[in-house]
């Protein structure tokens, strides 16, 4: 990573062989993190990252990376800000690369200056990396922009956290109550009562309007409206409590016409994707943006055949056969990678006709250049054998690389058209514990939504994953079970599941729009 200068860089202890950056980590939502953020804490040796730092940053984080978390919440703070101080000291000079994670931006309420003047102190170098503030976000993702010229042009960040019990306040709140069009707290929620009296009390006007907006940015976030008179009141019965930002200030009728991520369908569900780590990027992106918040807890990881003799033994007669056939990505990706490992491209399968099982696996295929000549209608296997009733078969070679256990429909009904079918392993698929406690956790806890199945053995390992002693009835009472299609179906119902979402499209985005259904009614 390409980095300037560190400030900093004479103290009372001389300078180090590390560096730390302090670094905003947005407002929650991990996608509002900065590209340089993220390129920090990619190359950190050490992350030290706070409560409002969403977790799945962290995956960014190399693997030998030491996490350590310093989090502060109501009240309970596992390190005091002099602890913290001392720790980044403490790995920088040791000569590693640390990444303080922070909350919303540093500089702002985060305490990011007090950091910084402790870094100059000790000779580290330093940068910082500015965060989106939730500030500005919650607000922007409650459909509430903070200034507008038919309202106002005048904008202030304020402490809500300031003791209501000191005998002279810090902040001029005459000249907020009567100047600033619009204001934002910060941590103010135990304190709204006391923020209210004190804007009204120096002549703001009850019917001023005022937003809460709880954990802004992420599936979890929760609006309240109403006015200056009665927010506390509506925020108290709505069951609001920090993290939150308050907005004062007319803009917040704008909501009623801006408001958008709220609206989204799955806002607020817990869904559970059990889809092998590598292959589940898609599912979950299409997920989070419905709304979802998503527990990637893989049950399957794809891995290399114990032997790869029978798939060798195919690719050094791959001139042998007339068409090769490809019923998955991993089946597309593991010949592949074989092929090259043995010295061959694709030119090694100009002289091969290629089917395959649908649009995703028929692109996989594309990125190694080439096209598919069979793509049947629906994207199951007895699909795939149906579009070879069109073909003569007859005497024609097949080559099937695929997992080491695969349902025997196509090879079956492919021979029944006369073809000699060779089945090669191309890959395995193994149990992965990945987040297994924390699934059985949250199942526990109730508060899974959904759980995704896209193929067989994903709903296999997922029961393997649960308790044996009696109950698995139990942990899945309330939670939706939602399929890719009738095989996996069959699969669940056969292991004692109930089946309430199954996807018309065999495909991501069509179960992906199942499940949309299903919540729209």
């Amino acid at each position: 990573m390409k980095t300037d200068s560190g400030s900093g860089e004479s103290g009372e202890s001389g300078g180090c062989g590390g560096k730390v950056y302090l670094v905003g980590a947005g407002p929650g939502d991990p996608g509002l993190i900065t590209v340089k953020g993220r390129d920090c804490i990619e190359a950190a040796d050490v992350v030290i990252y706070d409560y409002l730092a969403a977790p799945a940053l962290l995956n960014a984080a190399h693997k030998q990376a030491e996490l350590i978390y310093v989090g502060k919440k109501g009240g309970d703070h596992t390190l005091s800000q002099d602890g913290i101080n001392a720790l980044i000291v403490e790995k920088a000079r040791a000569g590693l690369v640390v990444t303080r994670l922070k909350g919303g931006d540093p500089f702002i309420f985060g305490r990011g200056g007090e950091e910084a003047e402790t870094l100059v102190r000790y000779g580290v170098p330093f940068e910082i990396v500015p965060g989106v503030t939730s500030a500005i976000a919650a607000p922007a993702y409650a459909g509430i922009p903070l200034t507008h010229r038919d309202f106002t042009s005048t904008l202030a960040f304020v402490t809500g956290h300031e003791d209501p019990t000191k005998e002279t306040s810090g902040i001029d709140w005459a000249s907020l109550a009567r100047g600033i069009g619009t204001i934002v707290f910060f941590m103010g929620v135990k304190n709204l009562p006391n923020i209210r009296a004190r804007l009204m009390d120096n002549g703001m006007a009850p019917t001023t309007p005022a937003a809460l907006v709880r954990w802004g940015t992420t599936p979890d976030q929760k609006t309240v409206t109403g006015t200056l008179s009665d927010i506390a009141e509506r925020a108290e019965a709505a069951g609001l409590k920090a993290p939150a930002i308050i907005v004062v200030g007319e803009v917040v009728t704008l909501r009623k016409t801006l408001g958008w991520f709220e609206n989204r369908p799955l806002l607020g569900k817990q869904v559970v994707v059990t889809r092998a780590r590598e292959q589940a990027r898609d599912l979950v992106a299409r997920l989070a943006d419905m709304g979802a918040a998503c527990l990637e807890c893989p049950t399957i990881k794809v891995a290399p055949p114990d032997s790869w003799d029978p798939l060798d033994r195919a690719i050094d007669h791959l001139p042998d056969y007339h068409w090769i056939v490809f019923t998955s990505v991993n089946g597309v990706r593991f010949f592949f990678r074989r092929l090259h490992e043995k010295g061959l491209d694709v030119r090694a399968l100009h002289t091969l006709k290629t089917a395959v099982i649908g649009p995703a696996t028929r692109d996989r295929l594309a990125e190694e250049g080439l096209n598919s000549d069979i793509l049947p209608e629906s994207y199951r296997a007895e699909s795939v054998a149906a579009a070879f009733a069109r073909e003569d078969m007859a005497g024609r070679r097949v080559l099937l690389p695929r997992a080491e256990e695969a349902r025997a429909v196509l090879p079956l009904e492919l021979r029944k058209m006369g073809a000699e079918v060779d089945e090669a392993t191309a890959y395995a698929t193994r149990q992965d514990r990945t987040n297994a406690e924390t699934l059985i956790a949250r199942l526990k806890a109730g508060t899974v939504d959904v759980v995704t199945f896209t193929s067989s053995s994903t709903v296999k390992n997922f029961k393997a994953l649960l308790p044996s002693d009696g109950d698995f009835k139990a942990l899945m009472t309330g939670v939706k079970v939602a399929s890719i299609g009738p095989i996996t179906s069959e699969t669940a119902r056969d292991l004692g599941f109930d089946v309430h979402i199954e996807a018309e499209s065999y495909t991501i985005p069509g179960l992906c729009d199942a499940i949309e259904d299903h919540f729209k009614g």
